[in-house]
């Protein structure tokens, strides 16, 4: 008689789309009809990645049915989650939103007999960018001891790990992924809305989240800087969505450049039109192994960037003089305005990127880790 397939658990901190939610929606995708997911978002309402399931995969939501992530802790929430756990082969935790329910494994695995946890970090937002809070590197390592696992897919990120949270064997390292031989085709025409290309401008572009972590205000400067310093017609597009959108909109106005930068909101598939960018840039307070990267690379872009996370290990060598030691204005202008200048640059180091891309970022060396750890916590093959 065939096995059934196994329940898995996820507690998110939150379900909106971002990098850890599509990668999480992504491997969904891949298990096919190997396993039953239900998905629990510490912010209630924030679902916006279920769109990103196939509408075949077994998916539940169970909302109010099942206990909240979020709340004051204390022994009976921390049991009624350990006892909802009951119902599952297998839990996985995504980011400081969901660490409660880490707390309750913690608490109970061992005289519940609850199934194996594996918990998954993908970074920081600005309160924790610089320094961590001790309060909550105190509750990560009291949390963890009954994780099977606790992955990162940065070194960077590996290393917060080992030093603060005290991880030890359980730590895993598996990067992001991509499906690079997508990005080698040419972008659609009419991908991003608003978008026309003028003759002679050169595009800088970004994916990011219009979140204070992102500092985008700051790309908006050093684009103005670069766009005032070369002479030449820059425009900037940002891809995102997010409560920082009035804030680069008076950026973009109080250094002149509003009629130069384009915010068409949050657009699906990036394959179709990164690339349109000569540039891809980012400017954040904080980032570990960022997807846009891989992205940019893959499409055969230079990258602009501080030297942030794993960002200066992830590029080409051709790359690593525009990753920024200095996160300022004009270090990323300079950066800018040398590639701007410089067309034979751009492609040197955007071939040399896209190989990088292609060798280690590809999708399917993600989806055989995971399915791999997965399958070992589990006790049962794919």
């Amino acid at each position: 008689m065939p096995l059934r397939p196994p329940r898995i658990l996820h507690c998110h901190s939150t379900f909106s789309l971002g990098g850890k939610e599509a990668r999480a929606a992504r491997l969904m995708n891949a298990f096919g009809a190997w396993a039953h997911h239900v998905i629990l978002s510490a912010v209630p309402d924030a679902l916006g990645a279920r769109a990103a399931i196939d509408a075949a995969i077994h998916v539940d939501f169970p909302g109010d049915a099942a206990p909240a992530l979020h709340g004051k802790p204390g022994p009976m929430r921390y049991l009624a989650l350990a006892r909802y756990m009951q119902g599952f082969d297998l839990i996985l935790s995504y980011n400081w939103g969901s660490m409660d329910a880490v707390m309750a494994h913690r608490l109970f695995a061992r005289g519940m007999r609850l199934p194996p946890l594996i918990h998954h970090e993908d970074g920081f937002n600005a309160d924790e960018a610089a320094r961590r809070n001790p309060k909550r590197n105190i509750f990560r390592r009291l949390a963890l001891p009954t994780a099977h696992a606790l992955v990162v897919p940065s070194h960077m990120l590996g290393d917060i790990a080992m030093r603060e949270w005290h991880a030890g064997d359980r730590l895993r390292h598996i990067s992001n992924g991509i499906d690079t031989a997508d990005y080698a085709a040419p972008p659609v025409a009419d991908a991003v809305p608003g978008f026309t290309r003028q003759r002679d401008e050169i595009i800088i572009g970004s994916l990011a989240g219009l979140r204070a972590v992102k500092d985008l205000p700051l790309l908006v400067d050093a684009v103005a800087l670069a766009a005032k310093q070369s002479g030449l017609p820059l425009r900037l597009i940002i891809v995102g969505e997010g409560e920082e959108r009035a804030n680069i909109l008076a950026k973009a106005a109080e250094t002149g450049f509003a009629d130069r930068l384009l915010l068409p909101g949050f657009l699906p598939d990036p394959a179709r039109y990164v690339g349109h960018f000569d540039i891809l840039a980012l400017s954040s307070l904080s980032e570990q192994q960022p997807i846009s990267v891989m992205e940019g690379m893959a499409a055969a872009r230079p990258i602009v960037a501080p030297m942030v996370g794993d960002v200066a290990q992830m590029v080409a060598a051709e790359n690593a003089p525009f990753i920024c030691a200095d996160r300022s204005i004009a270090a990323l202008a300079a950066a800018i305005v040398a590639l701007a200048r410089d067309a034979d640059l751009r492609r040197t180091i955007g071939d040399a990127n896209a190989r990088r891309a292609r060798a280690c970022f590809d999708a399917d060396d993600m989806i055989a880790r995971y399915q791999a750890l997965y399958a070992d916590a589990l006790g049962r093959a794919f």
